[in-house]
């Protein structure tokens, strides 16, 4: 099973975050899933960050597989952003994020659950 982390997750476990170093620990440990992010998610962490973070970052990256983004992930993203946008303010990286774990039977793990209103999708806090 994969355990898609969003990238708020991933910020705050740069930033030193010590619950965020002990839950990434926790289900890496648990040998239940694989350890995945989106690719926007991924984009969102490489895309700003600083020189002097490159290192750091990509030990970081390197622990997880990023999933690639395809028509039928898209097409079923647009559906999503379509129904949950316009009330609940959703954005594309995450409506992308919730299609490829509906797509691939993931789950999503995050701090924002708010940001994945959609009952087809397991979000889970994580902590």
């Amino acid at each position: 099973m994969r355990a898609y982390i969003d990238s708020d997750i991933l910020i705050w476990q740069l930033r030193g975050n010590t619950e965020a170093a002990e839950f990434l620990k926790r289900i890496r440990d648990a040998n239940e899933y694989e350890l995945w992010t989106g690719a926007l998610q991924r984009a969102e962490i490489v895309f700003f960050m600083r020189s002097n973070e490159v290192e750091t970052t990509e030990l970081l990256l390197s622990q997880f597989k990023t999933a690639s983004i395809d028509q039928r992930i898209i097409d079923t993203a647009g559906k999503l952003f379509r129904k949950w946008h316009p009330g609940h303010g959703v954005d594309v990286n995450d409506v992308i994020l919730a299609a490829t774990a509906i797509e691939t039977g993931g789950h999503i793990y995050t701090l924002n659950k708010k940001h994945y209103p959609m009952p087809e999708v397991i979000v889970k806090n994580a902590w």
